[in-house]
């Protein structure tokens, strides 16, 4: 027999509550562990936010100094996305293999060597393979941190990946703000991006020690399984003598046969949120100034207005999904992406865009961190694989927005180009169900 266990919160020796057992009816307290990894998975998403947020302020001056065309230097460009697109797929094996703290911080030390390549490349192909490695090298990076981030949040009990990525976007915006000030300063390009390889490698250096260590899917049990294992009696299914139903191989290839349509829609409502997320990006400011006759520095709002939205909003998602759940607020950014730009784009006012592609960034805000919980959580595969799928699909959207967008914008004009969003929004609105089975998983792991 076993002794029972002393009830929650009963008086330590010097009569104060003990803290160190879970509170009843929720997660217990993190440990220094989980904090320090926590802290080293916010240096991983900002170590990737500043690598190539660092690059784009410059690529005017890289396509004069090199002597490319505005089409030479967008195939160059190109390259970026095609790299992440090869690579992709092969990072959830690899996070498997290495671990996916590992991987990220590994990709770190890549970026210090890779950025300041970048100001070596004297010609059009040279620049292209710098800007495909900083693919693939983003591509990698993106699926392992966001993996390691799932493990933290899984040791947390509760959602914490919006925070991470709310700190990507803070990262993007000092990175190009350090970047556009550089620039202003007539800061040689390449002692710049030297020095931003050198700071990249001292984070990927302090990373290092504070990842949780072993492998991803040799997870610690939660309390509440740790004690249904201790008390549940042995069954014959459960005791390592009892024989297998079937081979594993057929176990495997009948799992990822059930995950395929859960990976699949992910993948494009990750696509429909990369096209929310690019348009104001790529084509908000030519939309303002081209349609709506605002001036340059009022153009550049849409993006501003977009960016700092979700920036906020994704520092605050996290807590708004524990208390109504992923489904819900997946609806509420559809609706919320969809009809203001919608009716915005009825009118001729500039505010009333800007204000649309705000609303925009807090809709579209909690999607990706969803959708890679939702794909951490799917029954018959590696956490891993199913985060390194979805995230691989969401750059299908990334690498076909643009071209489409202008395709359209050419074809009949911009203002049309850019509902593409609002079809977007409306896709996100229908496939927010398949968030339900991770809602479930984060509910059952927070008992």
């Amino acid at each position: 027999m076993t002794e029972s266990a002393p009830p929650a919160h009963s008086p330590a020796p010097d009569g104060r509550p003990d803290t160190s057992r879970p509170r009843e009816g929720g997660p217990p307290p993190p440990s220094a562990l989980l904090r320090r990894a926590r802290a080293a998975v916010f240096l991983l998403f900002f170590i990737n936010a500043i690598a190539y947020a660092n690059i784009v302020p410059r690529l005017p001056e890289i396509r004069d100094s090199i002597g490319l065309s505005n089409t030479a230097l967008g195939t160059a460009i190109a390259a970026m996305p095609v790299g992440a697109l090869v690579a992709g797929l092969f990072a959830g094996a690899m996070g498997a293999r290495i671990g996916s703290g590992r991987l990220a911080a590994l990709c770190a030390f890549g970026f210090a060597a890779a950025v300041p390549l970048v100001s070596f490349a004297s010609v059009w192909a040279m620049l292209a393979c710098c800007l495909f490695l900083l693919g693939v090298l983003d591509a990698i990076m993106d699926a392992a941190m966001n993996t390691h981030g799932l493990r933290v949040q899984r040791g947390y009990g509760r959602s914490i990946l919006s925070s991470f990525h709310g700190l990507w976007s803070v990262g993007a915006v000092v990175g190009g703000l350090l970047s556009t000030t550089l620039a202003g300063a007539d800061v040689p390009l390449r002692w710049h991006l030297l020095g931003i390889g050198a700071l990249l490698a001292v984070l990927g250096v302090a990373v290092w020690p504070l990842l949780l260590p072993g492998r991803d899917e040799d997870e610690a049990p939660t309390s509440a399984e740790a004690r249904q294992t201790e008390t549940a009696p042995a069954t014959p299914e459960s005791s390592p003598a009892a024989p297998e139903s079937s081979p594993a191989a057929t176990a495997a290839r009948a799992g990822l046969k059930a995950a395929l349509l859960p990976l699949l829609l992910l993948g494009l409502l990750l696509a429909m949120s990369s096209v929310v997320e690019d348009t104001p990006a790529s084509w908000g400011s030519a939309l303002l100034q081209d349609d709506y006759g605002a001036s340059a520095w009022l153009a550049g709002f849409a993006y501003v207005a977009f960016q700092t939205a979700m920036t906020i909003a994704r520092f605050t998602g996290d807590r708004v999904v524990d208390r109504y759940g992923r489904v819900p607020v997946a609806r509420v950014g559809g609706l919320l992406i969809a009809v203001p730009l919608s009716l915005a784009l009825l009118t001729h006012s500039t505010p009333a865009v800007i204000a649309a592609f705000a609303c925009a960034g807090l809709g579209a805000a909690t999607l990706f961190p969803s959708a890679m919980h939702a794909a951490a959580t799917i029954p018959g595969i590696r956490s891993s694989d199913g985060v390194a799928v979805v995230s691989w699909l969401a750059r299908v959207g990334f690498l076909a927005a643009p071209p489409l967008v202008g395709l359209i914008g050419d074809r009949i004009s911009l203002r049309v180009g850019v509902a593409m969003i609002v079809v977007a929004g409306l896709l996100i609105l229908a496939l927010a169900k398949v968030f339900a089975p991770a809602d479930r998983s984060m509910s059952e792991a927070s008992r």
